[in-house]
């Protein structure tokens, strides 16, 4: 039989996929591009408290570029995308940590820098889940690695130089009145929290920058003065917990912020500052002996860093827990940078005026 090269083959149609194929492809590819995302590039976040008023707003949600300090690489590749560690209600954990990997970031556009809006794990307290599937916290960095730090009277000291505060930052301030009520309704529209009732004519409040003036203007406002607490005064709640430093939330340290291949000496004042950072984030043992300190079994005078250290607070300074109560975040906490509030809702109002409008896609400063 004599074959004809030019004739073409009769090809065989391709079986056609039914409706649920095709929205089940259309369903995994949505899922890998997403967790690709989610994971390499962008991740959204709520804003569940006020440690970050009047920068950010409880209820606002926020666009998390992990590509501005590199994307993190998880610890625990198996978990459930979307979910939080655990399904909180019943304590059910989404991951399953069989499986951890190393540390390792992809190069980023930069470091975390001072000013920087970061979300990062949360360092403090004793951890159970992988540093991965922690908690996740929003604060502004005020201390990078090798920076000595301090607070004077409210004021953050940086190397020897005053840091300017955010533009929006928040305090408390002692408001004096004449004895005549406050209208709570302009208290809600100025955005005053009232945090407490001193005397009759007293109040402490945290009053936002851009509502300062039109308060103190009022006709019953005899006086606004800020709240500090006096140097020398201790609060033991203040990190470190050690009644070797006379610190509280308004005076604090000078204290350095640790730097990859910075050495301490070892002694009672710097176990007590940086003891977390070696046995926890370093996953060394540390004891005291004989006035001698030993790092896993063997004598040391001196530690050296593994990792830089940054130090975080809230923009709303006395209603933050933040690095004066758990201290420094390890740079493998450091999830991304806050760049975009993409929405912002109010669950005080009505149905019709929940969404802050004035807020919505707004870049972060």
């Amino acid at each position: 039989m004599k074959l004809n090269p030019f004739l073409r083959k009769e090809q065989t149609p391709a079986k056609k996929k039914s409706k649920a194929r095709e929205w089940l492809d259309a369903i995994v590819f949505a899922l890998v591009v997403s967790t690709v995302v989610r994971g390499l590039l962008f991740s959204a976040y709520a804003i569940p408290s006020g440690s970050m008023e009047g920068t950010e707003m409880t209820g606002d949600y926020l666009f998390v570029s992990k590509l501005s300090y590199g994307a993190r690489m998880p610890n625990t590749p198996l978990s459930i995308p979307f979910l939080e560690s655990h399904v909180t209600s019943a304590d059910i954990k989404t991951y399953w940590d069989a499986i951890k990997l190393p540390y390792f970031r992809l190069p980023g556009f930069s470091e975390v820098e001072r000013g920087d809006v970061v979300v990062f794990n949360y360092p403090g307290g004793t951890p159970k889940d992988p540093v991965d599937m922690r908690v996740h916290y929003i604060k502004r960095c005020v201390g990078t690695p090798g920076d000595v730090l301090s607070i004077v009277d409210s004021r953050v000291m940086v190397n020897g130089k005053e840091l300017k505060n955010a533009p929006k930052a928040q305090t408390s301030w002692l408001v004096s009145t004449d004895g005549n009520a406050i209208n709570p309704e302009l208290l809600q529209d100025l955005n005053v929290e009232v945090r407490g009732q001193l005397s009759a004519n007293d109040y402490v409040m945290i009053i936002p920058a851009d509502s300062f003036n039109e308060l103190k203007g009022l006709s019953n406002i005899k006086s606004i003065t800020p709240v500090i607490e006096p140097k020398g005064e201790q609060d033991l709640t203040v990190f470190p917990q050690s009644e070797l430093f006379k610190w509280n939330q308004d005076n604090y340290g000078p204290i350095t912020v640790p730097k990859r291949g910075m050495t301490v000496p070892l002694n009672d004042s710097t176990a007590a500052l940086y003891g977390r950072n070696i046995t926890l984030f370093e996953h060394n043992t540390v004891k005291k002996e004989n006035g001698s300190y030993f790092i896993n079994n063997k004598k040391a005078d001196s530690y050296t860093f593994k990792m830089n250290y940054y130090w975080m607070m809230g923009d709303n300074r006395h209603n933050s827990e933040d690095s004066r109560y758990w201290g420094f975040v390890p740079e493998d906490h450091v999830v991304g940078k806050a760049v975009l509030t993409f929405m912002s809702i109010d669950s005080t109002k009505n149905l019709f005026n929940k969404v802050r409008w004035n807020r919505v896609m707004r870049t972060i400063e």
